[in-house]
Parts: C-alpha cells; structure tokens; sequence
C-alpha cells in the first residue's frame, strides 16, 4: 500500500530512495538536536516506563502553569498540537468552520472527520499571504470554529495585532471557537507580544496550542498542549481522546526542556540571523520570497527544484498541496550558516 504524505520531514522516505539521510530544509525544527538535558530525562523516565503515565499530567502542567503564567486548570497536554488540533475538533463538532489558504494542513482534515463544512478565505500573494480586514467578515453565527495560525504556515507572517483583536471580538459575539496555533510563536522576534495568552481570562472561546516540537527539537517526542480558560470544554476534549496519549517519558522530556533556557536563546539568537541572511540569499538568486518572521521561509521559484536538490542530498518542501498555492512555492526551514550556506550554493547551482 502506497501512502501520501502531507507535510515535510520524511527523512525516512528519503534514505529508503538514496540511501543516507537529508539535510533536512523541510521540516522546521531546530538545527541545535535535542537538548542534552532533554535526552538525559528520556534515559532516566526510560527506567520508570513499566508504569502507566499520569493520564492528568499533573508534574508537567504544574511546570507548564509557572512557565507560561496561567492556572494549571488552564492546560491540557497531548500527544503533539495536531493530537491537540483533533480533540478540538472531536470536542466541538463544528458544522461550519472558516481556515486560511494557505495554512497547516492538520485544521481541514480534523474538520472533515466530523463532516464539517470548511470555508477557506484565500490569502493574496500581493500582500504576501497577510490576513485582511475582510476575513472579519467571513466570521458569521454560523461560524463555529476558526483556526488561525500564528504565524502562519507556511507563510511565517503574522497578524496585525490589532485586526487580531477584532478577530477575537468578533468569535467571542458569534459564539465561534477560536483555535490560534503558537505552535512557532517562540521563533518571533517578541513573542510575548504576539501571543494571546493574557487574552484567555476575556475570551473563554479563545484555545491556543502550543508543542515542544520545533524549539526544543523534539519532533519524536510528540508532546503539546492547549491553554483555555473555559475548563469545561478542556475537559471535553480530554474526554475525544485516550487516557494515555502523554507517554511518561514526553511528560519528563517536556519537564527537561522548560529547564533549557540556554539552549532556546541560543536557538532565537540564531535563527533570527540566519533568517534575515538567508532572506536576503533567496533575493540574491532572484527569487521571490515572503518576509516571514519564524523559522522557515516561504518562496516562489521559477523552475523545479525538488529533483535535483534531493540529488544533492537536500530535502525541501514542495508547497503545492497547501490549498491557494500550487507547485511553483517552496518552504524553507532556517538553519545554521554552514547549512544554509549549503542550499543557497545548490539554488544557485539549480537556477543558473
């Protein structure tokens, strides 16, 4: 049986075809590994893992409450965002929901397993893929989910804060849920002035998700959580999933990596250098690139170029299945120098 896979990262896929593993630009994790703390807490929970996890992971959202400053109550961890992304959906049952085109692909297929109808507002390439005003009016009463991303994937860009306001002033009057997606806020350049965690207490139909997968490197883990002050429905999507889906060791792993702090200013630090070098690199080679603000970089390109960068052992995403885009748009992850260096000097190779 042959499987298709949606989104990046199938380094896997790729060694079975060349035999060696990518140099990975298609999955947006940090170049940095798992942090050695992190790996140290994986051997030790190893030792414990002949018993049940704590189904309530009450350590790891204590740790979660202090970090992020919200009541533990407030949290519910998962099995990774998109688990996350699901239970909401399983939860609410929406019959009508509003996504944005482009955007991850995980929020239209967890809608369509309860038969929702999804509405998509299209993003333009002229205001590179930036949210307007008119997808205020898009949210109707008969709206009953939005998902945004924040920033978005795979554009990188971000919402005017102040149209994001209205967003939630307009769902709280409509009664929609709103599911903003942080999952890459922490690759912002002021993330704790972007995200909408001091909105919660206002704004009980207001969920954001969050995931240790792309900052602390621990894709592997699967390990996320939600943060809503309305406890009921927290427990309603406790209740869409298994009792055991936040094995002992990603609840340990995730206690480790809160403790990194080095470790994820390293990782900001680089990436917003690399970001704008590598920004400036795609311009250079003439191609069009959109201003993004997180750790990927979204591009347009005049030719080909899955084939012949993976015969040069790099692994990038082809954007043509995201809905509004179609073959010719390229994401980038952004990484060190010395690898970032190594894709733009295979671009230019492909594009002269």
């Amino acid at each position: 049986m042959k499987h298709e896979l949606i989104h990046g990262g199938d380094w896997n896929g790729f060694r079975e075809k060349y035999g060696q593993l990518p140099l990975d630009f298609s999955s947006n994790i940090s170049p940095f590994g798992v942090p050695t703390g992190v790996q140290a807490a994986l051997r030790d929970a190893a030792a414990q893992a002949d018993r049940y996890p704590d189904p309530l992971c009450r350590e790891l959202r204590a740790a979660l409450s202090d970090h992020e400053g919200v009541p533990a109550e407030h949290i519910l961890c998962g099995n990774g965002a998109a688990e996350l992304i699901f239970r909401a959906v399983l939860a609410r049952r929406p019959r009508h929901a509003l996504v944005t085109a482009p955007s991850f692909a995980e929020y239209e297929t967890a809608l369509q397993t309860v038969g929702c109808t999804v509405e998509h507002a299209e993003l333009k390439a002229e205001n590179n893929f930036a949210i307007g005003k008119d997808f205020l009016h898009a949210i109707t009463p008969e709206t009953d989910m939005v998902f945004l991303c924040e920033p978005n994937n795979p554009t990188g860009v971000t919402t005017d804060p102040t149209l994001l306001t209205q967003i939630l002033e307009r769902c709280r009057g409509t009664g929609t849920l709103l599911v903003l997606d942080e999952c890459f806020g922490d690759f912002l350049d002021a993330p704790e002035a972007h995200t909408r965690k001091g909105d919660l207490g206002q704004f009980p139909n207001l969920l954001l998700l969050k995931a240790f997968t792309k900052l602390y490197a621990m894709a592997g883990v699967r390990l996320g959580y939600a943060l809503c002050a309305d406890t009921w429905f927290l427990e309603q999507m406790r209740r869409a999933g298994q009792p055991w889906d936040v094995s002992a060791l990603a609840q340990a792993a995730g206690m480790a990596a809160l403790r990194e702090t080095d470790y994820v200013q390293r990782v900001r630090e680089v990436i917003a250098s690399e970001r704008a070098w590598l920004m400036q690199q795609l311009a250079g080679l003439g191609l069009r690139a959109i201003p993004g603000e997180a750790n990927y970089l979204l591009f347009q390109s005049p030719c080909p170029l899955m084939g012949p960068l993976e015969r040069q052992g790099i692994l990038l995403r082809n954007c043509g299945n995201y809905a509004g885009l179609d073959d010719t748009w390229y994401r980038t992850a952004v990484r060190t120098r010395t690898d970032n260096q190594r894709l733009v000097e295979a671009l230019r190779e492909v594009l002269q």
